[in-house]
């Protein structure tokens, strides 16, 4: 007989991690299984500094804000490690300043609006035209060590977690259990298989769900040095203008000096999880030169080091979290998912008990439905 667990989990990423740490607290058994060893860099969770914010211009997600705050805070308290680090952030652009701060404002969130002038005095080095919008629950997240705290949670709660383990297949057998094939040729059955997998998901899910077209796209992120390292670090920013960017303090992964981690939000180019090359984009090496010199003559306008990582995205950029009989897809979260991990975790185990609703931008029917066709605003 093949070995049986309650919920298997495929990908050790943060949304995996995550959702193995909220199922195995519920006294659930709960098998993960990562393909890669620890702190790999070959997927979408790896990196000292992610950004994590109150502040969006579509209401859902700033209500979500606020839980998948709280959520991180028991995390460090529950694992004793530092995850986030509080600098603040900052909003703008012709049509994002007023759009954000109403929308905090609506959900109570407290910010200030700084004109362009009084910005640029308050954090010099970096340039404005027109308001910004300011809220101080905003700065980083360290997804490497947020990934190693909570799988040594779910550990700790009883989970079995296994690194080097691929998964080869995910299939249901008769809507009642999901059976999960391994590369090496192993089997075992879980009554719910959570696929967790970011680029990898339609790969292992191709022909068991109907999936919403999931494009994975190699983004560039490069680091500059600030001119006066001395300084206080700047807020993490969001800037949507001709090109959207975004940018924070690097951590570890900026090098010395707590380098300027910057990058757009788009313009990645098309790739598979397995076909990546791994080559930054000259062009985009380009464009966010010409944004550092424009935007941000505070650093050396020179990257200290430059690399890519994976987005994977749905049409909508909304998450994609939804089971169909034993098997359960959570996200792919569309380059914008990583401060909501420990929420989506507590979603998926409330997919798994049947005791919290998930959304529903978030489910099949929103994804695959023709209506869904306008992207979330950040």
């Amino acid at each position: 007989m093949a070995e049986r667990v309650d919920v298997a989990v495929v990908g050790g990423g943060l949304m995996g991690a995550a959702a193995a740490w909220a199922a195995a607290r519920r006294g659930l058994s709960v098998a993960l299984h990562e393909q890669f060893e620890p702190e790999h860099t070959r997927g979408s969770s790896h990196g000292s500094a992610r950004i994590v914010r109150r502040g969006y211009s579509d209401a859902l997600y700033a209500r979500l804000t606020g839980e998948a705050f709280e959520l991180w805070r028991e995390v460090e308290i529950a694992a004793e490690v530092r995850l986030l680090r509080m600098v603040g952030g900052l909003d703008h652009g012709p049509n994002r300043t007023a759009l954000v701060a109403n929308l905090l404002a609506e959900a109570g969130i407290p910010h200030e609006i700084v004109a362009g002038a009084d910005a640029e005095a308050r954090w010099p080095g970096m340039h404005f035209v027109g308001p910004v919008v300011y809220h101080p629950q905003a700065g980083t997240m360290d997804a490497d060590r947020a990934v190693a705290a909570l799988l040594d949670l779910a550990r700790r709660a009883g989970a079995t977690i296994q690194h080097g383990s691929r998964v080869a297949r995910v299939e249901p057998v008769r809507d009642e259990h999901a059976a999960v094939r391994l590369a090496d040729g192993r089997e075992f059955e879980a009554r719910c298989a959570v696929v967790a997998a970011g680029a990898w998901v339609e790969p292992l899910l191709a022909g068991q769900l109907n999936l919403p077209p999931l494009t994975v796209t190699q983004q560039q992120v490069f680091h500059f040095a600030r001119r006066d390292e001395a300084a206080a670090p700047w807020p993490s920013v969001i800037h949507q203008d001709a090109i959207e960017v975004y940018h924070l303090p690097g951590g570890r992964d900026g090098g010395s000096g707590d380098a300027r981690k910057v990058a757009e939000h788009t313009h990645g180019a098309a790739t598979t999880a397995e076909g990546r090359d791994g080559v930054v984009d000259a062009a985009a090496r380009e464009r966010i030169l010409r944004y550092v010199s424009e935007w941000l003559p505070g650093l050396v306008p020179i990257p200290q080091s430059e690399t890519t990582c994976l987005y994977t995205s749905t049409p909508s950029e909304d998450f994609l979290l939804d089971r169909v009989g034993p098997i359960l897809i959570c996200s792919p979260c569309s380059g914008h998912g990583a401060k909501f991990a420990p929420l989506i975790g507590e979603l998926v185990a409330g997919l798994v008990t049947g005791d919290r609703p998930v959304p529903d931008r978030f489910r099949l029917a929103a994804h695959t439905s023709a209506l869904t066709v306008t992207k979330v605003s950040l």
